[in-house]
């Protein structure tokens, strides 16, 4: 295939992380995360979240997500989440089958909660007719590749505890919010009061396995137990521990994401000098988004592959990753001007 600007998932495995697999292969090790290299891992994570953190080795995304909600809720809760949200929109119902808690979708602006309409939201509290809210999710970058401030996030956190609530944070590409904000996890997670925290990095490098960050001691009590309840328990851990041990040494994770922004913001103004094409979203991370004329989308697809975002409006998405080169974007940039 092409290079694809479809998803950053369309791209392969770092060659670093590769040779971490096959080196942690040439032994016998203890399983389900007894081994060595799991415990090397959740010292790592401790440093780049706090000495009270925990985390939780899980296969992907929708797994990481789901578990961190079946830590965070009973089946009588309600969680409350932008309606653009990975576990609204593209979880098959994941989330409201294993948790039995309602999923409350509410307005966005470009990607980031809405507080009027999350306050809108806070009602029925002790009323047994009513789904309790207990969870508030947002994205960090949000599902268009915009970040929350520390600020925001502490906000929304405020606001999650105001009710005795949690703020859990889908961290999909959360090392493209570490790299364009330059702070470290902790900064804009832990520090800002978030409870639990959804890691990835299959977007990002990895081949697979994502983490949950438990920064909240109350949301740890049995999540073992519904880790296995749920069929994300790994009997050959090292696998996934020796992924992110690679990716969270020497700073990798911030260096590819780093690239990946870079390639986005290059992508970007690449797109200005075309008068019939608008971009829809500030570029904040490794996606553009953008309307491009309808009459040239088919064609352009099959010549440089990507997503329609909108159908409605013919809003498509652009996603660079750490295998995006200048000479991908240039000769996508070609292909367009010579269809427009």
């Amino acid at each position: 295939m092409k290079h694809s600007f479809g998803s950053d998932n369309h791209s392969g495995v770092h060659e670093k992380i590769l040779n971490a697999i096959s080196k942690c292969n040439q032994e016998f090790q203890i399983a389900y995360g007894e081994d060595e290299y799991t415990k090397k891992a959740e010292l790592l994570f401790k440093q780049l979240f706090g000495d009270e953190s925990e985390v939780i080795f899980v296969f992907n995304g929708t797994g990481a997500n789901v578990l961190s909600l079946f830590a965070a809720n009973e089946s009588f809760n309600a969680i409350i989440c932008p309606s653009t949200a990975h576990i609204y929109v593209d979880e098959c119902g994941a989330p409201e089958k294993i948790t039995g808690a309602k999923l409350i979708p509410v307005k966005h602006n470009n990607g980031k909660i809405d507080l009027n309409a999350l306050h809108s939201e806070l009602k029925g509290f002790n009323v047994q007719h009513h789904s309790q809210i207990k969870t508030i999710s947002i994205s960090q970058p949000t599902e268009f590749g915009t970040l929350y401030t520390p600020d925001e996030i502490r906000k929304i956190a405020d606001i999650a505890h105001s009710f005795g609530g949690y703020l859990h944070i889908d961290g999909a590409r959360i090392a493209n919010a570490s790299a364009s904000l330059n702070l470290q996890f902790k900064s804009f997670t832990a520090d800002c009061g978030v409870d639990i925290v959804s890691f990835g990095g299959t977007k990002n490098g990895l081949l697979f396995g994502e983490a949950v960050v438990l920064l909240n001691k109350e949301l740890s009590k049995n999540i073992l137990y519904k880790r296995k309840h749920i069929g994300q328990l790994f009997s050959k851990s090292r696998f996934i521990a020796a992924q992110f041990i690679e990716y969270l040494s020497n700073n990798l994770y911030f260096d590819l994401a780093t690239h990946s922004n870079l390639m986005a913001k290059y992508l970007a103004e690449q797109l200005l000098q075309f008068d019939q094409v608008k971009i829809t979203r500030p570029v904040e991370t490794n996606g553009v988004f953008a309307i491009i004329p309808p009459k040239i989308t088919d064609q352009l697809i099959q010549e440089e592959y990507f997503y329609i975002w909108d159908e409605s409006i013919n809003e498509v998405r652009l996603m660079c990753s750490f295998t995006t080169t200048k000479q991908d974007i240039d000769k996508f940039i070609e292909t367009l001007r010579k269809l427009l």
